[in-house]
């Protein structure tokens, strides 16, 4: 539901209580799961898992993203229930590390993994209630706000990895990444209030003829420009492949991750001003440049370009779509729109990667890039078709 503008002081401070309260959670949580995130390969192989069995485990883990994010959208819709699905979600991100500190060998992963990434099922649920606390004029900046702090606590994490990980080692490093995401519990159990969506429409199960086409048009063109939006562990190995060495790879991971963390704000911010639909036209715009760039690369500088525009394009991409959707989507499904749509991006994840890593094993580097380039075209095209909601 759309917040009343003409709310009273009490009510407006304690909205902007649990935007910050979900922002710094969300910088604790990923501060957390950026600790590991640079030794997660390496602690792997070391438990006598090969790269398949890596593949594995990681991909399970990304199914499990894209299902848990829809069903939890789903039953928080039906339920009329968003707190227990964040403080949960967190819990379980915590409570994963834990086993994989305790775990002997790689096959003990595999539940700890599924449990780690089933946490995401509060993305839906929590995105459905900044939404719903937030208007059309600070949607935007709220979204921009939370994903700011997202990007600080993944900064945070990996520089603590970098400079822990060889006085800690991995099991001593895996203990402390989980007390963050407990924090975050804490955090969410103690300060957020959850109201009663008393003026919502009874939930009767998602009807997909009632779901506006500007919606379905939207969700349609994400994916198409998601199964070119392949992993940043391309743009890192072009890094190595133009001669940086491999200890050097890691800064351009810490770069793109600091242009994003400030990048956020600004583009919600933004968004809320000239709209939606400007906003992303101009982040494929970034991706395009960044594609660009790879394929016409000739120096280091165009390299560290390459990872600034990438830093902005997931800067603008990752607030903005999240508070379009909100408002493209029937406010009686917001949790099920935003899982929905989540899952979709997420199930095209896997074949935009694998179809990246074929093109630039059979025709080079430059191929992937390429492909994507036109696809980013097209779902910029498309885009210009899909009307916002004043």
């Amino acid at each position: 539901m759309e917040r009343n503008p003409e709310m009273t002081p009490v009510q407006d401070g304690e909205t902007k209580k649990t935007i910050r309260t979900f922002a710094f959670s969300s910088f604790f949580n990923d501060m957390g799961s950026d600790m590991i995130y640079p030794i997660w390969p390496l602690f792997v192989a070391s438990l006598g898992a090969n790269m398949a069995v890596l593949g594995l485990i990681d991909g399970i883990g990304n199914a499990v993203v894209s299902l848990s994010q829809a069903i939890s959208g789903y039953i928080s819709d039906r339920t009329r229930k968003r707190k227990v699905f964040i403080w949960l979600g967190y819990l379980f991100g915590g409570v994963s590390r834990l086993g994989y500190a305790l775990s002997a060998t790689w096959h003990w992963l595999v539940p700890f993994r599924i449990l780690d990434r089933a946490g995401k099922m509060r993305g839906a649920p929590r995105d459905a209630m900044v939404a719903d606390l937030s208007i059309r004029s600070n949607r935007g900046e709220n979204f921009g706000l939370i994903r700011t702090m997202d990007n600080a606590g993944a900064l945070v994490g990996i520089v603590f990895c970098i400079a822990a990980f060889p006085l800690l080692g991995y099991r001593n490093l895996l203990l402390i990444a989980a007390v963050p995401s407990l924090i975050a519990v804490v955090l969410i159990v103690a300060n957020i209030r959850e109201q009663r969506l008393e003026d919502a429409k009874l939930f009767k199960g998602i009807s997909f003829a009632r779901i506006d086409g500007n919606f379905k048009l939207f969700v349609l063109l994400s994916a198409v420009f998601s199964l070119g939006a392949f992993s940043y562990s391309f743009l890192l190995i072009f890094a190595g492949e133009f001669g940086f060495q491999v200890t050097t790879v890691p800064v351009f991971y810490l770069l793109f991750t600091v242009v994003a963390t400030f990048g956020s704000y600004p583009f919600g911010v933004l968004s809320d001003r000239i709209g939606r639909k400007a906003v992303l036209q101009i982040s494929y715009g970034l991706w395009g440049l960044v594609c660009l760039v790879v394929i016409y690369a000739d120096s280091a500088w165009m390299v560290v370009a390459a990872f600034v525009l990438f830093g902005l394009h997931q800067a603008g991409v990752d607030t903005v779509q999240k508070a379009f959707v909100a408002e493209l989507g029937p406010a009686e499904y917001r949790a099920s729109a935003l899982g929905g749509f989540q899952m979709v991006i997420g199930l095209c994840a896997f074949p935009a990667s694998l179809g990246a890593g074929l093109l630039w094993d059979r025709f080079g580097m430059q191929a992937p890039f390429i492909a994507s380039l036109a696809l980013t075209a097209i779902s910029a095209a498309m885009l210009v078709f899909v009307k916002e909601r004043d």
